[in-house]
């Protein structure tokens, strides 16, 4: 694949894969008890009785991985990956531990602006576990610079 830097080099249907990342019990309890004090996320047993069946990682934990991966993944070269909001975000099945994660991503759409040097990309990316079953989706509005 061509070396990608600019908005200019990105094709609709390009696809990008991260590395992998395994999640544990002691990460998913150390995000919850932060910012997001939950018991589904904090306790094996109170988790046990809500609608997760067991310790689940906290979908903006989920979130936090994700985006962690497609900053490795870099997608647009060394620029940063800068956003105008999120579209498509949904939490599909609950991360729990020791489960090992991938980010895909595809290109949907990419639109060039008409008065600055940037384009919108819009990648949609899906998160999987070792499984293979999807956990989380979303769909960022990506601000990628092009060539001046």
């Amino acid at each position: 694949m061509a070396q990608i830097a600019w908005f200019d080099d990105l094709s609709v249907g390009m696809r990008f894969k991260s590395p992998e990342i395994e999640i544990t019990e002691a990460d998913i309890k150390r995000f919850a008890a932060e910012f997001d004090p939950q018991p589904m996320h904090l306790d094996h047993e109170a988790a046990k009785q809500t609608l997760f069946k067991g310790l689940a990682a906290s979908g903006w934990h989920t979130a936090a991985i994700a985006m962690n991966l497609a900053i490795q993944t870099r997608p647009f070269g060394s620029h940063p990956l800068i956003g105008a909001g999120v579209d498509g975000l949904r939490w599909t099945i609950p991360v729990r531990p020791n489960d090992r994660l991938h980010l895909v991503g595809e290109v949907m759409s990419l639109t060039p602006s008409k008065s600055k040097p940037q384009g919108i990309a819009l990648v949609k990316w899906t998160m999987f576990n070792q499984n293979g079953e999807e956990v989380y989706t979303f769909t960022p509005i990506a601000i990628v610079p092009r060539r001046a």
